[in-house]
């Protein structure tokens, strides 16, 4: 390699990166240093072994010695000229410290030869033949002089002992001069001899200082390379590495946990390690394993730590690092410090507390999940006390929540359950914790003893927060939700037990018309499983026909004709006999089967009216789930088509519950259903959820008033009167009809067809007909002759309870249907004879007699002894008893045992 060569290697090393942040290095004994020569290419220097030891300049001493020692041992004063040439070559020796540092600038051949001439030849040379020339001329004894000489030899040895061509060239140039004096002709053989041998031995240094310089070339780029990864490991944030003295103190810390600590790597330096966290945290760091040995511990039992989790003294964030350190002693066994190195747990920490969170949090609504409920339920429950496993869970559902998706879609309802996920927790607030199960299903613990009293309060703020109007993205959404409670240890002392009844109740509160709560009571068992099998006997009467339609007629008030019916659907079960459409239409609607049945009744009712006058119409009901379907236009066209009936002689009938949400899905829906050319009908006008400004946007052709405003409406003082009116007057300025329902008594009609209302339908002219009874009717003529009794008979109020019967010393279990003050409808014997009397268990309290008055199959009406008190409501006061200890009034104005509700 030449020498060019080697400098662009010295100068590519001089521009390799340093390692600033490196920890201070411990040199071994006789390694290059910055001080020594030889040792540039490791601090960025060139590299070159010098030919003249940095030493070399002692060797004048002895030089001087040796002059001293022949001057005065022989008084030699004569010959002045030998002394003055040994001493003067001393001095030039003396002169290569000052002159030395050129040695270390000089890079090529013929500086590096001219310094040793210099330095080395030149002195040794002169010193030689001065002492030879001192001995040849007889001032000295040539025995001293020989001896002077080799000892001044021997001590240059020893000072060019690493640097042969020096060496040799010093040795040489001496003994060469010593030739000279004593034969010129051999001084002149030995100065090539020597020339000879010295440029050998230059050959010889130049190899071993090139092989020198390969092996501190490759371990430097070992060094470097090994600093500089560390260096980038540092700097990415993955690890960092530490170093303290025997009294913990640091010694080393990485740049870049020094900055994140707000602090430089020079301010930590001799501050305590343990400064660096917060030790008081780490218990809390250890996840829950509180036998884990603290740092305190290991840096005073100078124990050996890994991956010890401790919390950094960060203000702004919490951070978290894993530390591990070994002590490190010296050769003698003392214990010099501690080593090691950190890493940061903060990102994979938050990790596990987003997966654990995940495990025990609702995604979406951030509240507590099924398992985490369950979890907390079960803590209650197996408390070591008696009187700490007392709690009540209430299940919430919410009410029309499935159309909210199905007619805004799921990012809709996604917003609503979040909005309802608030509302539950202001309402519980820290009383108990509020859970998601999934779906529309929440549930909500309540730790302690709580008295009924009270749980009902609860529950009916719940119902009334839960049913205020929603903002959803601009769309003004009313839904409302259904309660089941259950109470331990009363009803339950195991989670599962718990929750299946509390269950239970959820589906009574549903049953009884939604909008309410209902605590759990043992007969909820038999409830459920009929629930159960009549789901099962609804699928199998769908396919196998065993619904039908029944018809009721709608007749003009002023003609006095039938101009249409409404299409009524009936159920007859194979042994039940006849099932009421307030009982199994729920149960299709969470059965999933509405949308069948639905499509079912408008393709039959068509069917029907194909074969009735051209004068006549029959309106159908369309659930709030048929209208949100884009095909419904597509099905009413088929039916039509099928049927062969002119579209304006049917009629949909559409409640308020499809304006839940103010959409253009609506009004599309509307537009296409107009331009089949079928009527539309807003039907149980007034007692939905919605304000009157979607009847500026929707096209009916008639508003049908709800029978709660008829029933009554002729008592003194009602003021339901008034509201027909207000109706009709309504109906009148939109150029629409309107249709008065429940008309039963002459009083009724007369008030009705008073009030401007233009058609009637009630038991008052009809009741429903089978398809084969209403075209006989229709055969008969189309006029209606209205017969009933002419005044309402006493207000009865739908109710749905249990009661217990008893008759010569037996008890029978049975629902009461409905109840006014004179008596009740009750259900569940069967062929009783008109004339038993019961005594008939209402309440908790409240007992009294009654007579059998007629009895058909499963029902009977019976008769009070006495009539009931009436509250200051108007209401049976054993009703408004019940209300006041289980449930108050809902959103919607309805109580626990039940809403009044038309079945057709």
């Amino acid at each position: 390699m030449s020498e060019a060569g080697i400098n662009d290697i010295h100068a590519a090393g001089a521009r390799t990166k340093p390692y600033a942040r490196s920890r201070p290095r411990r040199e071994r004994a006789g390694g290059y240093t910055p001080d020594q020569p030889g040792a540039g290419f490791l601090f960025g220097a060139s590299y070159h072994r010098s030919m003249v030891a940095p030493e070399w300049w002692q060797i004048a001493l002895p030089m001087v010695l040796g002059v001293a020692v022949l001057l005065l041992a022989n008084r030699a004063f004569a010959d002045w000229l030998s002394p003055v040439v040994a001493l003067v070559s001393a001095g030039v020796a003396l002169s290569a410290r000052l002159i030395g540092r050129l040695d270390h600038a000089a890079h090529g051949t013929r500086d590096r030869m001219v310094m040793v001439a210099v330095m080395i030849v030149a002195p040794m040379f002169g010193y030689g033949w001065g002492i030879a020339h001192w001995a040849q001329v007889g001032a000295v004894p040539w025995l001293q002089a020989l001896a002077v000489l080799v000892s001044v030899a021997l001590i240059a040895t020893m000072i060019q002992s690493v640097r042969l061509a020096g060496l040799l060239c010093g040795q040489v140039a001496m003994w060469a001069a010593i030739t000279c004096v004593v034969s010129a002709l051999g001084g002149m053989l030995a100065m090539i001899i020597g020339v000879a041998i010295g440029s050998i031995a230059y050959a010889r240094q130049r190899e071993i200082d090139l092989a020198e310089y390969r092996r501190l070339q490759d371990a430097a780029r070992e060094q470097t390379r090994a600093q500089e990864i560390l260096a980038d490991f540092e700097e990415t944030g993955q690890g960092w590495f530490w170093e303290t003295d025997r009294r913990g103190m640091i010694l080393y810390i990485s740049a870049p946990v020094a900055d994140l600590l707000g602090r430089t790597a020079e301010d930590l330096v001799g501050r305590p390690l343990t400064d660096l966290f917060q030790v008081e945290d780490q218990a809390a760091g250890q996840s829950g394993n509180r036998g884990e040995r603290t740092l305190t511990f290991h840096l005073s039992a100078r124990s050996s730590f890994s991956d010890l989790t401790v919390r950094a003294a960060v203000r702004d964030e919490e951070r978290w690092w894993a530390i591990t350190g070994r002590p490190i002693y010296d050769t003698f066994d003392n214990f010099q410090g501690f080593r090691g190195s950190g890493a940061d747990l903060t990102q994979q920490r938050r990790t596990q507390e987003h997966v654990s969170r995940l495990a025990h949090f609702d995604s979406l609504t951030g509240l507590s999940n099924r398992f985490f409920m369950s979890q907390s339920l079960e803590k209650i429950l197996i408390a070591p006390q008696m009187r700490q496993r007392a709690c009540a869970v209430f299940l919430i559902d919410l009410d029309r929540f499935k159309q909210v998706n199905d007619t805004l879609g799921h990012p809709a309802g996604d917003q609503l359950l979040k909005q309802v996920a608030q509302r539950l927790e202001r309402g519980v607030g820290s009383a108990g914790r509020v859970g998601r199960l999934g779906g529309d299903e929440f549930q909500i613990i309540l730790p302690g003893r709580i008295e009924r009293p009270m749980l009902a309060q609860i529950a009916a703020h719940i119902i009334e927060s839960l049913s205020q109007s929603y903002n959803l993205d601009g769309s003004r959404v009313m839904i409302g939700a259904s309660i089941g409670i259950a109470i331990a240890p009363d009803d339950g002392v195991t989670s599962e037990a718990l929750i299946r009844n509390a269950d239970l109740a959820l589906y009574a509160a549903k049953d009884g018309g939604r909008g309410r709560f209902h605590f759990y009571a043992p007969d909820l068992h038999s409830d459920a499983e009929e629930r159960r099998q009549l789901e099962e006997d609804l699928r199998d009467a769908l396919a196998h026909g065993q619904l039908e339609l029944f018809y009721q007629p709608v007749v003009q008030t002023t003609t006095e004709k039938i101009t249409g019916f409404e299409a009524l659907l009936r159920w007859t079960h194979p042994e039940h006999g006849s099932i009421s459409p307030a009982k199994f239409i729920p149960i299709a609607e969470d059965a999933g089967l509405i949308a069948q049945i639905g499509e079912w009744a408008l393709r039959q009712a068509c069917s029907d009216l194909a074969k009735w006058p051209g004068s006549v119409r029959v309106a159908v009901n369309v659930s709030a789930l048929q209208f949100a379907n884009p095909a419904l236009p597509g099905i009413v066209t088929s039916a039509l088509a099928s049927s062969g009936v002119a579209a304006d002689r049917l009629e949909l009938e559409i409640t308020e519950s499809v304006f839940i949400n103010d959409d253009d899905g609506n009004e599309a829906m509307f537009r296409a259903l107009k331009r089949v050319g079928v009527r539309l009908a807003l039907d149980d006008f007034g007692t939905g959820y919605s304000s009157l400004g979607y009847l500026k946007k929707a096209p009916f052709d008639k508003i049908k008033i709800d029978q709660s405003f008829v029933r009554g409406a002729t008592q003194p003082g009602s003021r339901n009167g008034a509201i027909i009116a207000s109706i009709v007057s309504l109906a009148e300025a939109l150029n629409m009809e309107t249709t008065a329902e429940g008309v039963e008594t002459l009083d009724e009609l007369d008030l009705v067809r008073l009030l401007g209302c233009s058609h009637v339908q009630g038991y008052i002219y009809e009741r429903p007909l089978s398809a084969q009874a209403a075209a006989d009717r229709l055969g008969s003529g189309l006029v209606a002759i209205a017969r009933g009794p002419r005044a309402a008979r006493a207000l009865r109020q739908s109710i749905l309870r249990r009661v217990v019967l008893e008759h010569g010393g037996q008890r029978y279990d049975a629902n009461v249907r409905n109840i006014s003050q004179s008596g009740a409808l009750v259900e569940g014997l069967r062929n009783v004879p008109a004339g038993t009397v019961f005594r008939i268990q209402l309440s908790d309290g409240q007992v009294v007699n009654g007579t059998t008055r007629w009895s058909e199959e499963e029902r009977m009406g019976i008769e009070f002894s006495e009539p009931l008190e009436l509250d200051e409501n108007g209401r049976i006061a054993v009703i408004s008893t019940r209300r006041a200890r289980q449930a108050p009034l809902s959103p919607a104005g309805t109580t626990v045992d039940g809403a009044q509700r038309r079945t057709g």
